[in-house]
């Protein structure tokens, strides 16, 4: 069993990553922050669970152990802000999305120790990444990348307002096909029970970035969600199989929609 992260390999071109779905903190971290971050509060709770019928789809499923407070999966390894001249998490955050500390005085990382957890944490999972990105690729003539993310609806430090329910990102549509960008607003527009951003303010982050490179036959998006659309937004975070129920029918459908498309 790998202890940085899971991966199930699937039968289609279709490969999801879910890089801040982990909550362990090893205990050497662990005791440098504050006790707060203990709760992992900012994870992307549960979306392992919300897309538990993606293996029935036939997708590749990659799902990391590690918290984000460990390292950022979805951040460049050279720490890189991913959006200029806004508040930013790093690589290694030093904050919660609330702003607050997320560190005991003095025991945020240094460069020595940022270097360090990219090598054990960051590198292996984009190394698996990518070697599975490779092999649907050679398998199947293109490979497909969903980059599945949620957040809670409101947080004033990183955004103004209240999120959209549903935000896709395409790196402003350089990290799929057109067609495939088109295809997927198409879904998502087409509803009305969410709202709805398209390459607003989540463009798709690293992973989307780097990875989707369509001249080279992979096409990457992201999906950034609001929390309220499946889960409780206060502790402890509890899903909600009611709201659950109602969002997953359209997360099938878009999946299925980058599955039935072709180059």
């Amino acid at each position: 069993m790998n202890e940085i992260y899971t991966l199930q390999r699937g039968r289609t071109p279709l490969l999801l990553s879910l890089p801040h779905a982990g909550t362990v903190i090893p205990p050497s971290i662990a005791q440098k922050l504050q006790p707060r971050a203990l709760q992992t509060e900012d994870t992307d709770w549960h979306l392992d669970k919300l897309y538990g019928f993606a293996a029935e789809l036939g997708a590749s499923v990659i799902v990391p152990r590690h918290s984000r407070y460990v390292v950022d999966l979805n951040r460049p390894s050279d720490n890189q802000p991913m959006y200029a001249g806004a508040n930013n998490t790093e690589l290694c955050p030093t904050r919660f999305f609330s702003g607050d500390a997320l560190y005991r005085d003095g025991q945020a990382p240094d460069e020595a120790e940022v270097r360090q957890r990219v090598a054990t944490y960051w590198q292996p999972y984009h190394d698996a990444l990518r070697a599975e990105l490779d092999r649907l690729r050679d398998a199947h003539g293109h490979a497909l990348l969903w980059d599945g993310h949620s957040i809670q609806s409101e947080l004033p430090w990183l955004f103004e307002g209240k999120l959209p329910d549903l935000n896709l990102g395409t790196a402003s549509g350089n990290a799929c096909a057109p067609t495939l960008r088109a295809a997927l607003a198409e879904v998502l527009q087409s509803q009305t029970d969410f709202t709805v951003a398209i390459d607003g303010r989540f463009k798709g982050g690293h992973i989307t970035r780097h990875y989707g490179r369509p001249a080279e036959r992979i096409h990457a998006v992201q999906l950034e969600q609001c929390w309220s659309s499946y889960m409780r937004e206060a502790p402890p975070y509890a899903w909600d199989a009611t709201l659950a129920a109602r969002v997953q029918p359209l997360l099938r459908r878009l999946l299925q929609t980058m599955l039935a498309w072709r180059p």
